[in-house]
């Protein structure tokens, strides 16, 4: 097949005819001189495959090392690509490039024959060696040209057609001994299969008889079985009539039972209606005795003119705590709990009129210590603040420091901030704060410290772990 198109315009070779005007002497002083006849382009040879994609990929291979200006403007591109897409992606541009270009082919003519040595030296002389691969002198030639090139390509095609036959024939000649070989596989499965059916068949044959002896058997085995069967039914018919009489008399007992469930309902809702009655009762007892307790509390405060107090204890405490000595007191615990359950906080500030008191430090630590602690104390502050806007109870948290710390969040509505006076714990601050509690009040210590857990509870507080402020807290 040609390369590109079937006609180019190529120059003519050296040592051509064409090249040079013919010998023959002087023509003449004054004798006009002839012009030469013109000899039309010869067409492209009909190219192997092989042979064109063997040219395709010489140029290729040396189409990179070419100057930038003797590379033509369609090439250029094609020589920025990878060694192993040039040839593939190219190969069209090149292919019509060499035949339309001559100069094109005579630079790669070059560079080629630079990398083939002796090949190229032998295929300059018009001359291909026995041992070289035609495709190669074909190739070799097309891009040289020298006398007799077509030649040598026609050459190189016959080769390469009677290596394509001969392949073609190596190849029947495998399928046909392949073919031969599966029949004879063939025949002798077909063998191994057709003495396995034979045993087969003894098997089969001995199978039924054996199947007739025991289809006699079973006729046998069905005769007494149908004669079983007759038994067996007029001895069902027998039971049937026991069951319908049976089914007579539970049907007469459901009855009798249904009367005693009427009954029985009847005295459960005259029980109910009593329970109810003897309810009410109850409730109006109670909320006679509630009243009863109002009243007598509402009268007590009235006999002792006692009116509504501005400052709670805790407030007292915190006015006073820095000049008040700091005394232990004995005595026995009168609301002691043994509890570090963090479930129960809800349950505690579920409690009237309950104070929390939170060991402040002790829980910032403890849930995010990574913050500073300003950030400590802001988040802190500001989760109390919901949980009094919840409860309604006090809340009191108390931290270490000889002085009022600066850059506090405003405080909350409910929510009251202590710092330890100096040379005094935050723990003996909380103390004092549990102790100028009046005994009966629920307090509620928050604090993962074993010794302030230990201390207020002799005080009758209510010690948790910092666990459950900060689970409460997550939930806020």
């Amino acid at each position: 097949m040609p390369l590109t198109e079937p006609y180019d315009d190529h120059l003519p070779e050296e040592g051509s005819s064409a090249a040079a005007p013919e010998a023959g002497g002087d023509l003449g002083a004054g004798a006009p001189e002839a012009d030469p006849e013109p000899t039309l382009p010869e067409p492209e040879p009909t190219l192997p495959e092989p042979v064109r994609q063997r040219i395709v990929a010489l140029t290729a291979a040396v189409l990179p090392g070419l100057p930038g200006d003797e590379v033509p403007v369609p090439l250029r591109r094609v020589a920025k690509f990878a060694p192993n897409r040039r040839a593939r992606l190219g190969g069209s541009v090149i292919a019509a490039q060499l035949t339309a270009d001559p100069l094109f082919r005579q630079r790669v003519t070059a560079r080629v024959l630079a990398d083939a040595g002796d090949l190229g030296a032998a295929v300059v002389e018009g001359t291909a060696p026995a041992a070289a691969d035609p495709v190669e002198v074909a190739a070799l030639a097309y891009l040289v040209r020298p006398r007799g090139w077509r030649e040598l390509i026609d050459a190189s095609g016959a080769a390469v057609r009677a290596e394509a036959d001969s392949a073609v024939v190596a190849e029947l000649v495998r399928e046909a001994e392949q073919r031969a070989t599966r029949a004879e596989h063939d025949r002798a499965v077909a063998r191994v299969e057709a003495e396995k059916l034979r045993d087969e068949l003894a098997r089969v044959r001995e199978e039924l008889g054996q199947l007739r002896e025991e289809s006699r058997q079973l006729q046998r085995n069905l005769r007494e079985t149908q004669a079983r069967e007759r038994r067996a039914n007029e001895l069902l018919a027998t039971e049937r009539g026991r069951a319908t009489r049976a089914a007579a008399d539970s049907d007469a007992e459901l009855r009798r039972a249904r009367a005693r469930l009427a009954e029985a309902e009847a005295a459960a809702g005259v029980a109910k209606a009593s329970a109810k009655e003897a309810r009410s009762v109850d409730d109006a007892r109670l909320w006679l005795l509630l009243e009863t307790i109002g009243q007598a509390a509402v009268g007590l405060r009235r006999e002792l003119a006692l009116d509504p107090v501005d400052k709670l204890p805790a407030d007292f405490v915190a006015d006073a705590f820095t000049d008040a000595p700091v005394t232990a007191q004995s005595g026995p615990a009168t609301r002691a709990r043994d509890t570090d359950d963090p479930a129960r906080l809800d349950q505690l500030l579920a409690l009237p009129r309950a104070h929390l008191v939170v060991d402040g430090y002790n829980v910032t630590k403890r849930g995010f210590g990574e913050m500073s602690l300003e950030q400590q104390r802001k988040r802190l502050i500001t989760g109390l603040g919901g949980i009094a806007a919840q409860t309604g109870d006090e809340v009191t948290v108390v931290f270490d420091g000889a002085e009022r710390m600066h850059g506090l969040p405003p405080t909350p509505r409910g929510v009251r901030v202590l710092f330890s006076r100096k040379g005094e714990t935050a723990d003996e601050l909380i103390r004092r704060l549990v102790r100028a509690e009046p005994p009966g009040r629920p307090v509620v210590v928050v604090s993962s410290d074993r010794e302030v857990a230990d201390g207020v509870r002799r005080h009758g507080a209510y010690p948790l772990g910092a666990d459950s402020l900060l689970r409460r807290l997550s939930r806020s």
